[in-house]
């Protein structure tokens, strides 16, 4: 990694929660930092205005839907003019599949945006990732441990999808190694303060509150930010390795 730049992230959906959260996590740690948002261009900009002004790095907000080719190609010819051909780090952190308007059109909506976006995510990336460089997969406990675990209400496809993106990403590891580029697995518990656990209450009211019982805590987006950012400069982190969020792996139902 040149010395003369500061290094350069990609956070995917950083609008709002987790997102937002890595993005100011990541420019504390000094890196110019990008994020994509659907369309909720007044919060994407506060991200950015918040990240340029409390640590002084370079920050843009790009409006880009992950699961239109055509928009993902602008993102990155964007993002290619803007970092000068760098990128350093992508965090792979938007997703969906709870959204009711979007399932009602796309019934098959969850795999694209989990499993097909992402990997269109990477590859767009791929031709401007520095030699050392990163991808972080944000994904949770139920979707890292898919058809291991008793899954949460209505969240079965989500999970589904996720753990189909995590597995098409390890397909590529060789790939990745070739290029000098290390895949990291950052998988979560229910956040607190974050969109899914507010959607999953719809049809499982008091699910936060019973994992919270069961594990004693339950993380916040900061805190969650704070460990993929923790690890994206780790070094000693190796190849494919796995961060554990919130909870144990182990004290989920098993099926």
């Amino acid at each position: 990694m040149e010395t003369s730049r500061r290094p350069v992230a990609l956070i995917t959906g950083g609008s709002r929660g987790i997102g937002a959260a890595t993005t100011l996590a990541l420019a504390q740690r000094g890196y110019d930092v990008a994020i994509t948002y659907r369309n909720k261009v007044a919060r994407a900009n506060e991200v950015v205005a918040a990240a340029s002004a409390l640590y002084g790095v370079q920050a843009l907000a790009i409006a880009c839907d992950i699961t239109q080719q055509d928009h993902v190609k602008d993102l990155y010819q964007t993002l290619s003019i803007w970092s000068q051909g760098h990128l350093d780090l992508l965090v792979l952190n938007a997703s969906g599949g709870l959204e009711r308007e979007f399932l009602a059109l796309d019934p098959d909506y969850p795999m694209h945006i989990n499993r097909d976006a992402q990997v269109s995510l990477v590859d767009g990336a791929l031709p401007l990732m520095t030699d050392g460089g990163g991808i972080i997969f944000v994904t949770s406990h139920w979707a890292h441990l898919y058809g291991q675990v008793e899954q949460l209400p209505n969240y079965t496809a989500v999970a589904e999808s996720k753990y189909a993106g995590e597995q098409a990403l390890r397909a590529r590891l060789p790939e990745f190694a070739a290029q000098n580029i290390r895949l990291l697995i950052v998988t979560g518990d229910l956040i607190m303060g974050t969109i899914t656990p507010k959607l999953l209450e719809r049809s499982a009211p008091g699910l936060a509150a019973q994992r919270l019982n069961a594990s004693g805590s339950l993380p916040s987006a900061e805190e969650m930010a704070e460990i993929i950012a923790a690890s994206a400069v780790d070094g000693t982190l190796p190849n494919a390795h796995v961060v554990v969020v919130g909870g144990t792996l182990e004290s989920l139902p098993h099926s």
